[in-house]
């Protein structure tokens, strides 16, 4: 009886197992899903028929970013196998043991089919009952009897049941070993698709190199324009900066000021409650505290908001929303590198810049306010202010938004602009700053 109770636990503990398998793979088949629509619609990015130095530079920067994007699904491609082999362990551990199980279930069937065959007869039965020593004995025997008669059924029952769970767990090992042969054959399959991408690289590159003085004079012009903004966004932050350090100083400032009212008020009290002490002594004790709290101004509550916003903004880096509607492919990367395989070629970008399809629109990555809104070349630029942080949505053709608005995350500011004189080109350049400082958006982002 003992057994059965295990084995009936043991069923109960694997049965959930077999659920969580099944999910893990599903959740591993929809972000893989995801991963792999994100590549096929990008590659309609990469549409120019131009030969120029600057057709042929964007060319070059959304193939790098489609080759990024490709490792990142092969190297996720590698991670879920790992997962789906650990899968498989664990099935083969639980098949393995319910196997072993029946076995054992089983050679305790057949000992005590033997032993009914022994002591099987009615007149048997009989003679053990009533050759009880006493009354409660026979009453014993008897429900022994019918226990046992119990138990053989339940046991038959559990090896029906043990052998419907071991043909499942079969049937979910083969359902792992079959994801794992198609992550297998995708990942082949990425790697071929990726060697090509960089073969079209290498000729890219190669065609880049011919035309080395055309490339720096394009880097150049590029560069021009995007110092034009970069002071912009820097003047602009630097007043919000500005700003946010003269309400913090007028905010300490009424709070000095509430606080020597307050003492104002307790030294007053104090003198009411020395004149009074010998009439009223318990009651001119107990009035200075509750004047004290109640002259206490809540004159950080501006302050206090915008520390709990700062705090709520850092506790998401790494989680935020891309800020671009639509599939998307960063073209360009933060800070100072030097272009792959171009000798002298380096690039220098304050922010990060993300080509996606018409149409697409800013979108916030966080809760805020609008702290400003400029024009630049005919193109629009909105900075949006979470507590201490700032996030820039740069290259806009219009916006939704004014300056002084809240925004949740997610609600679009504008829509970015379509380059119609540059193969309809969608790039929206975004920035990061905490203060003055500049981070790196692709630390913050979910990209």
């Amino acid at each position: 009886m003992k057994r059965l109770l295990l084995l009936l636990c043991l069923l109960l503990c694997l049965a959930p197992l077999g659920a969580q398998t099944n999910k893990r793979i599903k959740d591993l088949q929809s972000r893989q899903g995801q991963l792999k629509q994100q590549i096929e619609e990008t590659q309609s990015l990469l549409n120019t028929t131009k030969k120029d130095v600057g057709s042929q530079l964007n060319s070059l920067n959304v193939l790098m970013g489609q080759i990024d994007e490709r490792r990142k699904y092969i190297d996720t491609l590698t991670s879920d196998m790992v997962q789906i082999d650990a899968e498989m362990n664990l099935v083969e551990a639980q098949l393995v043991r319910l196997q072993s199980d029946l076995l054992a279930q089983k050679d305790d069937y057949v000992a005590s089919l033997r032993y009914l065959q022994r002591h099987g007869s009615i007149q048997q039965k009989l003679m053990f009952i009533f050759s009880a020593k006493s009354f409660s004995q026979t009453l014993r025997r008897l429900r022994y009897v019918r226990e046992y008669a119990t138990y053989q059924k339940e046991q038959g029952l559990l090896m029906q049941q043990q052998q419907q769970d071991i043909s499942a767990k079969r049937r979910e090992l083969e359902e792992v070993r079959a994801s794992k042969t198609d992550l297998l054959q995708q990942r082949e399959a990425e790697r071929s698709a990726l060697e090509v991408q960089q073969r079209q690289q290498r000729a890219l590159v190669s065609e880049l190199q011919k035309k080395q003085k055309g490339l720096q004079d394009e880097i150049k012009k590029k560069q021009a324009e995007a110092n034009k903004l970069n002071a912009e966004i820097d003047k602009l932050v630097a007043a919000e900066v500005e700003k946010a350090r003269k309400q913090a100083e007028e905010e300490a400032r009424r709070e000095a000021e509430a606080k020597k009212k307050a003492e104002a008020a307790k030294r007053t009290e104090n003198k009411t409650a020395a004149a009074t002490t010998t009439a009223k002594p318990a009651a001119s004790t107990a009035k200075p505290a509750t004047t004290t709290a109640a002259a206490t101004p809540s004159t950080t509550a501006s302050n206090t908001s915008d520390k709990a916003l700062s705090a709520n903004f850092e506790q998401n880096r790494g989680k935020l929303p891309a800020p671009i509607s639509t599939s998307y492919i960063v073209v360009s990367h933060f800070g100072q590198y030097n272009v792959q395989g171009m000798k002298n070629v380096t690039l220098d970008n304050k922010g990060i810049d993300l080509q996606g399809k018409q149409g697409a629109k800013a979108r916030a990555v966080f809760n805020g306010k609008v702290a400003a809104i400029f024009q630049l070349n005919g193109l629009f630029n909105v900075l949006v202010r979470h507590g201490q942080y700032i996030s820039v949505y740069c290259n806009l053709s219009s916006t939704n938004v004014k300056q002084g608005d809240d925004v949740t995350t997610r609600q679009e500011l504008g829509t970015v602009f379509t380059d119609p004189s540059n193969d309809n080109r969608t790039v929206l350049h975004f920035q990061l700053r905490k203060e003055r400082d500049k981070l790196n958006p692709e630390r913050w982002l979910k990209l």
